[in-house]
């Protein structure tokens, strides 16, 4: 009982550091941060659905055309529970999202979770895909004060059990406490069908509640 009484204060503690300031922070988590992507091969990861992933300057890059109706995605190989993962990303053009405790559904299908990443008012988000749609649509006006257009963007994503917290470059953008969605699956990154898609990604991170 005290060891998971600890287990649970340390995460909580985690996710609260690295959601306020999870770059000028990170010195205090050195070891702990894990990589999700290697930044060289796709090593962990699988392809499902259209569109083209390559990996440039250190950087995943996903591209679409409109007229491919159906969507593609980067899918994690691992299956994740509680986590904080942050990641930088650049939306040049497209929607796209950072999906996290999802399953997949055929060749090109993902439910569950996604935050939003996207070149306009909605980037902070949390959506479920095949499931009830804007869980928090953000205001614009708050995405417009943290959103950096043409630039790279820092999001955080933290999870525990039902409580769901996203940050954009620091600043809040959603958060859901005791959420009745799936609490494991994985990760992926979204090219939207439909849509002509320019999307970078680059320094996946995470970190999980330490064993006891």
């Amino acid at each position: 009982m005290r060891l998971s009484a600890m287990y649970c204060l340390s995460f909580v503690m985690l996710v609260g550091i690295a959601g306020v300031a999870s770059t000028a922070r990170a010195e205090e988590f050195k070891g702990q941060w894990k990589p999700l992507w290697d930044g060289k091969t796709f090593k962990g990861w699988h392809i499902i659905g259209v569109g083209t992933w390559t990996i440039e300057d250190g950087a995943i890059v996903g591209r679409k055309k409109a007229e491919e109706k159906e969507f593609g995605h980067l899918v994690s190989d691992g299956i994740y529970k509680d986590f904080v993962v942050r990641l930088k990303f650049k939306a040049v053009q497209g929607n796209s999202g950072f999906y996290f405790r999802v399953e997949e559904k055929g060749h090109s299908g993902i439910s569950g979770f996604q935050a939003e990443i996207a070149p306009d008012a909605n980037s902070g988000g949390l959506y479920e895909t095949n499931g009830r749609a804007w869980v928090v649509q953000p205001p614009a006006e708050l995405v417009k004060k943290a959103f950096k257009p043409g630039e790279w963007n820092e999001m955080v994503v933290s999870a525990k059990g039902g409580d769901i917290t996203v940050w954009l470059n620091g600043v809040k953008t959603a958060e859901v406490k005791n959420d009745p969605g799936r609490l494991e699956g994985h990760f992926a990154l979204q090219l939207h069908g439909g849509n002509d898609m320019l999307v970078m990604f680059k320094d996946i991170e995470i970190l999980e509640p330490a064993v006891q």
